[in-house]
């Protein structure tokens, strides 16, 4: 059984990502993790190959692609599994969708390089545009600096050709946000169903959520991971971006019955 809800599952094979490390590093180690979360329920293999925790190091494209590219290719071989390429690089999309990836995932909304967009448009896949800034001072209500943020990263898909059914939104949890900032979002998530489009949810094991819960190990945030997912589904989110993929199965299969019936 299937929750409505759809579940990225995180796959970093990064050495540095805040959350697990070098755990999935090895190609043998990353293939195995990947066919682990797809029995449990995953719809999309979210891969990134550069970390973007906070303080995080950037990596050169040609690092970054000899990161991800083997083990796409292999998912592809297997059974044209659905992965979700992580980055903020036109480049290394291009290259990740030319391999078999099926949808793209921008921490900048294609905001940042101005080839994202075009690259999106020309394979017509679905696009996680994610809310991001420098700096985390907003001078007018945050869920309205948010939209219009959003809003520009819409105007910037359609106007490269992507079709509008494949924008999906992400308001950008833990990025360009102080501590307060992060739970206003998630209080007033439902906010964000006026901009029209399927909404993301991606606080999967957060800073924010171990200052709450003391917790310091980000592999220990799962429960407060949890919680925070069934509630944005609560509030209009259609898709997490999570690392437990079995407990949030789980927890949206209940959830969702209490909601639907």
């Amino acid at each position: 059984m299937k929750p409505r809800t759809k579940i990225l599952a995180i796959v970093n094979v990064t050495p540095d990502s805040f959350s697990d490390g070098s755990q999935y590093n090895g190609l043998e180690e990353s293939l195995n993790r990947c066919r682990e979360i797809l029995a449990q329920g995953a719809d999309y293999l979210d891969i990134g190959g550069e970390s973007t925790r906070p303080g995080y190091q950037p990596v050169g494209k040609e690092e970054e692609l000899s990161r991800i590219l083997p083990l796409i290719k292999i998912l592809q071989r297997e059974e044209s599994l659905p992965v979700s390429v992580d980055t903020q690089k036109a480049w290394v999309a291009q290259r990740a969708l030319e391999a078999g990836a099926k949808m793209i995932n921008d921490i900048w909304g294609f905001q940042k390089d101005p080839d994202m967009a075009k690259v999106a448009a020309s394979f017509q896949v679905p696009s996680i545009l994610m809310h991001n800034q420098e700096g985390s001072h907003y001078d007018i209500d945050l869920l309205e600096a948010i939209k219009i943020s959003l809003h520009r990263s819409i105007e910037t898909a359609l106007k490269a050709g992507l079709k509008e059914d494949l924008i999906i939104l992400d308001p950008g949890i833990g990025f360009g946000k102080t501590f307060f900032h992060n739970w206003e979002v998630l209080r007033r998530f439902n906010e964000l169903q006026s901009l029209g489009f399927p909404l993301l949810l991606g606080a999967s094991r957060k800073g924010f959520l171990g200052e709450i819960t003391g917790e310091k190990r980000a592999d220990k945030r799962d429960d407060a991971t949890l919680a925070t997912s069934l509630w944005g589904v609560t509030k209009g989110a259609s898709y997490l971006r999570v690392h437990n993929v079995k407990m949030t199965r789980d927890g949206l299969l209940v959830t969702e019955r209490l909601m639907y019936g």
